[in-house]
């Protein structure tokens, strides 16, 4: 039982609307008590609070009735609540955390703790690109035959609309955005892998574990080609990429050698790289960063 104030983590708050008839909204001002709930019909003890923690979730981390560490996340509410459950479900620990227990209710979830401060973006570029590589390759299954993932190519329908908000962009960007939007017509129609993916893949989303060196958290799950994963495993650390010297060869080697490593089309994996580039910097000048728009956006034309 909890006997200290549950209080979300200020990065959580600031994410949140400001609207008190939001949704979202109205869970963050109830998620002490939806923590508390939770912690007495599983037989949880709250350790703390993990923080800065995420945008979208909060996550604590407790100990099961029996001692056994462990970690509670409680997810913001959204159509997709459930999908992160089911493809944990799916793989079983395999590559990933292993899920203890899930609430269809509130979304909330009971995970094997993992160490929530040592990620891969812990490693020099290389070994972590090697490590990020050999884990993703372990969540690519086939999904179950009644899953409720959506497609790749319902995914790259919902994008149209940020896509067509470009406009505080320089000019430039515009044959960028045109391409894009024409490869997000084509590329999911253009291949019959059905693969379940982690759906937003990076190296900040793999922690250290006991049970295996780097494990997989917080999916996007989505059903649909490998090279759409492995476009945001080369998107990962772009900045580093950008800073340094050569940047437009080192940005072309990357593609070849996770393509390569991988086994994935070069050519279906820079086309969805463009894609998840140029949409990831529209994205990003849309909400003010405009800065981060460009460079985005400039990673894109060197593909």
């Amino acid at each position: 039982m909890a006997t200290a104030p549950i209080e979300p983590p200020q990065r959580l708050v600031s994410s949140v609307s400001g609207d008190p008839e939001s949704p979202v909204r109205r869970w963050l001002d109830a998620l002490p008590t939806l923590v508390q709930q939770r912690l007495d019909d599983w037989e949880l003890t709250l350790e703390r609070v993990h923080a800065p923690g995420g945008r979208s979730s909060l996550l604590a981390l407790v100990r099961q009735a029996d001692g056994t560490p462990a970690a509670l996340k409680l997810p913001a509410p959204g159509r997709r609540v459930g999908h992160e459950a089911a493809a944990l479900a799916t793989w079983d620990g395999w590559g990933a955390v292993r899920l203890l227990r899930a609430d269809a209710a509130s979304g909330a979830l009971l995970l094997e703790r993992l160490r929530s401060g040592v990620s891969l973006r812990s490693l020099p570029e290389a070994k972590a690109l090697l490590e990020a590589a050999g884990t993703v390759r372990r969540l690519w299954v086939e999904p179950p035959a009644e899953h409720p993932f959506e497609t790749l190519a319902g995914r790259a329908e919902e994008d149209a609309e940020a896509l067509g908000t470009a406009g505080g962009l320089t000019r430039a960007a515009g044959p960028l955005v045109a391409e894009a939007q024409e490869l997000r017509r084509g590329l999911p129609a253009a291949s019959e892998e059905r693969f379940l993916l982690h759906g937003a893949f990076r190296q900040g989303k793999v922690l250290a574990g006991e049970r295996a060196p780097w494990l997989a958290i917080g999916p996007s799950p989505v059903v649909g080609e490998r090279a759409y994963d492995l476009a945001a495993l080369v998107l990962d650390r772009f900045e580093d990429l950008v800073a340094g010297s050569g940047a437009a060869a080192a940005v072309r080697r990357r593609v070849a050698k996770l393509a390569d490593s991988l086994e994935v089309d070069r050519d279906r994996l820079r086309d969805w790289t463009l894609y998840r580039a140029v949409d990831a910097g529209v994205r990003e000048a849309a909400v003010g960063d405009r800065q981060r728009g460009e460079l985005l956006l400039e990673f894109a034309a060197w593909l």
